[in-house]
This record gives C-alpha cells, structure tokens and sequence, in this order.
C-alpha cells in the first residue's frame, strides 16, 4: 500500500500539481491529497508547502524525493533483470517513432535501454505517426511509438505516458501578458500547425470539434514538419502554435516561450508503444516493458 502511496508523492512532485497527479495516476484529487497526509502523518512532517496556486517540496519532502527515486529506479531495474532473463538480448531491434516523441521522449529513454543491452543494435526511424504505423504493418520495424487518436485494428497499442498539448507563443508577444484566451478567440490568432498524419494535429482537431471550432475556422499562417522549425518561428514573430509540453520544458526555463491556457479547454492524449497483432518476440515484450516502467523519469 504504502508502495502507491510513494508513487502518488512522487508524482505530485514532479508535476508540481495535485490535480494534474490525479489525472496521471486515474484517481481523484481528494485521493491523491488523502495519500499525501498518510505519508505525512507517517512521517510527522509536511511534504509541500503551497505558494498561491503552487506547492513546492518541503525539505523533507526534497529527501523523501530522492529516496523515492532510488526506490523505483530498483524496482524498474528488477523488472527488467527479470524478464531478460528469457529475451535473447543480441542482434538488432528496429524502433520506430513519432516525431515529437523521437526528438523529445525516447533519447533518454533509448540510451538507458542501451546500457543494459549493450550487444544490442538499435535502428531508429523518425517520422509522423500514419507513416510509423505503416512501417510496422510492412514489417519495417518491430516496435513503434506513437501519439494521436489513431486505432488500427491490426495493431495492438500499450499506452505508457500522459501527454498534454498546449497553446504556446514567444514570451514576447502581447499575448503573454495576457495568458489566457477563451475559445472563440482562437480565431482571431495566426497558427503554424503541424503537417497532415501529426498525431499532434489529430488530436488538437478532435479537441476542437468538441468545442464547435474546427482546424478550417483557424487562421493557417503556415504547416510545418518538425516542431524545432516551429519553435524557432514562433520565437521571431507573434504566431501561435499548439505543442506537447514535453517540446518545450527548455524554452519555458529560459523565458523564451511561454504557454497560454484556454479556457475550458484541456488538449490530452496517451503516448501509445506499438507492435503487430499477434506478434510474438521476447525482444519487443523486453523492450515494451522497459519504457513503461521508465516512463516515471519522464
């Protein structure tokens, strides 16, 4: 019990939100704030202490933090020992990867995976999710990962880590300031989107829908294919552009974008890991079950 309880500490923690915890972790918000008070009172200690609307880590809760990451650093690394005991672990694994996930995601993840599979050869293939989902069905890689709301039937997709895209412009621009739109608005801002087959767009254009605006209400100042591309325009000029915060953690600690929230409106997704129905490898299984209980780092 108390094993969940450290998890949902530890996720508090790194998302710096009680409420975005209890979505991660498909629990309720008082559930989450429950769990922390039982650790606290285990510990006679507070954890966190809030500052307006943000909490940050007490001393304690910095220690019982870094404990909280050897503790699940172990049970990742026993998991993994475990079940390679029956992979064979030489050869070559073929990856495939969305784009946003390939630039943002996966290095780190990858070079971890790398370490414990040195005789290991790694192939990896970036592109948008349509295209990666075709590789796999063509055989051309073995396992892929993959964003947006696409369902192939001759699929099978393992969700592994949350996602939440995000309305981002320069820090510079008047809108800023202003740091919330309602919907409706978004019709008065010049975009850059991302190509058509982005699991990025997929999603953003089935959000929309629920609100009664649609990607043609939108004012397309232009379309890109790498999200780097889209960051640096929005950097020199006063666009607007929907992206997954996990692109853009580095320009926001340097104040150089910033994120503008809409009202009502929360973009989600699940990164998915896929692999061919009925597909039967030890190595993919071995590599799948080690991205998802890496994805906590992330």
């Amino acid at each position: 019990m108390f094993d969940f309880r450290l998890k949902v500490f530890y996720t508090v923690a790194k998302r710096g939100s009680f409420t975005k915890a209890a979505k991660e972790l498909l629990i309720s918000q008082p559930a989450v704030t429950k769990h922390i008070q039982e650790i606290e009172s285990t510990y006679e200690t507070k954890l966190f202490v809030r500052d307006g609307m943000k909490i940050h880590l007490t001393e304690a809760g910095e220690l019982l933090y870094t404990y909280a990451e050897e503790i699940f650093s172990i049970y990742r690394n026993l998991e993994f020992d475990i079940h390679a005991l029956n992979a064979k672990m030489d050869g070559s694994l073929r990856v495939g990867a969305s784009t946003t996930i390939s630039q943002y995601v996966l290095p780190p993840l990858l070079a971890e995976f790398k370490k414990k599979v040195s005789d290991l050869h790694l192939d990896v293939v970036s592109d948008n999710t349509n295209t990666i989902e075709n590789l796999l069905l063509n055989k051309t890689i073995d396992v892929g990962l993959v964003e947006g709301y696409s369902k192939n039937p001759q699929i099978k997709y393992t969700d592994f880590i949350k996602d939440e895209i995000v309305l981002v412009c320069s820090s510079n621009n008047p809108l800023a300031k202003k740091g919330i739109v309602k919907p409706q608005e978004l019709r008065e801002l010049s975009f850059l989107l991302r190509e058509t087959g982005s699991g990025t767009l997929d999603v953003v254009d089935t959000t929309l829908r629920e609100s009664g605006i649609t990607l043609s209400d939108l004012t397309n100042e232009m379309n890109f294919s790498s999200t780097e591309s889209i960051k640096m325009y929005l950097m020199h000029s006063n666009s607007v552009a929907f992206l997954s915060v996990h692109a853009i953690l580095k320009e926001l600690r340097y104040n150089e974008l910033c994120v503008v929230d809409i009202e009502g409106l929360d973009i989600s997704r699940t990164f998915s890991l896929i692999q061919r129905q009925g597909q039967e490898s030890a190595l993919v299984e071995l590599f799948i079950r080690f991205v998802r209980t890496h994805n906590l780092k992330l």
